[in-house]
């Protein structure tokens, strides 16, 4: 069983009281929405020319898909680099067809968190090879779904027709309101206007005053998104372990999915639901099996920071992309997770691939860095 922190002795704490922290998690979400709506403006800013540049460099959907990967390794958040294609997508600078690849990279690259964290038991075999399969069957997963959804959706745009069908309801009946001018919008849009004004006085202006905006932008959408999952961590600590609990001794399955949604929405991260999962695998505590549903609902969890982003954004596609990361997984879930035959082929080839680990020190090396860094550049290299 999971070791309850029920006793406040063992809870994580920085000091203040719940409610202090949920009105900081509310300031900290209308920071980020600003954040998102700088990074928006800030391209706008940039011009054609940087649209057509971006649109050579990202002109073929493998090359999206590995761009996104890459982003996502380097800022290590999928929330940080799918709130920032919401925002390519929202100013108009990237169409949603090219941004739909980079949304399923970002769901690879952020599988390497957990991947990291599993090498805290590398000193202790057992450990190390089941907490290494409970972190990779994440990426095999990640790696079959994008498999049988990209070819589809370049063949039949499936996933953008259906999230620019859902776009279109929502924008009919949700208030009204036209895209870019609900209160939200026009809320998050007043300190970009005094930003913009206040750069402008100091005589900054073109190229560079869209360079400070994105600049300010991408730093308040890290810092934000950082200080909101440490929060709300703190706020749930307890919480989740005894839901852990709840989950180990009904088995997993739909309950395992439900708790893994539930968790990452709340913490506001995929890689901190999925990092606890792998410690808990590697003790013994949780089998791989129970903690596979869990990672499958931390994946559709996650994407609730893209729909959020796309509340501060002008266009509709700035939702219609948001939606794509949501039925992605989701549809990746409905595809791999009912048949069981289909459904251990993720965790059979973690197995194997930590077996092989376990004799091999070096297969982590060529593993993590061949697959996360190096394969992608060079993939972006030789398909730009």
């Amino acid at each position: 069983m999971v070791r309850s922190r029920t006793d406040p002795r063992a809870r994580p704490s920085d000091g203040f009281p719940d409610l202090a922290r949920v009105a900081g998690v509310v300031v900290l979400l209308y920071a980020f929405l600003v954040g998102v709506a700088l990074l928006e403006t800030g391209i706008a800013g940039l011009g054609s020319g940087f649209r057509d540049g971006l649109l050579r460099e990202i002109r073929n959907p493998i090359a999206g898909l590995l761009t996104g990967l890459v982003l996502t390794v380097v800022v290590q958040s999928s929330s940080v680099s799918t709130a920032t294609i919401v925002g390519l997508v929202g100013a108009g600078t990237l169409d949603v067809g090219l941004a739909v690849p980079m949304i399923m990279g970002a769901n690879i690259g952020t599988t390497i968190t957990n991947t990291l964290v599993s090498l805290g038991n590398v000193r202790r075999p057992d450990e190390f090879q089941r907490g290494f399969t409970a972190a990779t069957m994440h990426d095999f997963f990640n790696l079959i779904a994008v498999a049988a959804l990209l070819p589809l959706e370049i063949a039949t745009g499936l996933l953008s027709r259906l999230a620019t069908t859902a776009t279109t309801a929502l924008f009919g009946r949700v208030g009204g309101f036209e895209p870019g001018t609900s209160p939200i919008r026009r809320a998050v849009k007043a300190p970009v206007a005094a930003l913009t004004e206040l750069l402008e006085a100091a005589s900054i202006g073109g190229v560079g005053l869209a360079v400070l905006l994105i600049l300010a932008a991408l730093v308040t959408i890290l810092v934000t998104l950082t200080s909101i999952t440490r929060i709300m961590r703190l706020i749930v600590a307890g919480s989740v372990e005894r839901a852990m609990n709840r989950v180990i001794g009904r088995g997993g399955g739909a309950v395992g999915i439900l708790l893994g949604i539930v968790v990452t929405v709340a913490v506001q991260s995929s890689s901190i639901t999925t990092s606890i999962l792998v410690p808990l695998a590697a003790g013994g505590i949780l089998s791989v099996r129970n903690a596979f549903p869990i990672t499958l609902g931390a994946n559709v969890g996650t994407t609730i920071t893209a729909l959020i982003a796309s509340l501060a954004v002008a266009r509709p596609e700035g939702l219609t992309i948001a939606i794509v990361h949501t039925l992605f997984n989701v549809i990746g879930i409905a595809i791999i997770y009912p048949i069981p035959a289909v459904r251990d082929v993720p965790i059979r080839l973690a197995e194997r691939l930590a077996a092989l680990a376990v004799r091999r020190r070096s297969v982590l090396i060529v593993y993590i860095i061949g697959t996360f860094v190096v394969m992608p550049i060079i993939g972006i290299l030789v398909f730009d």
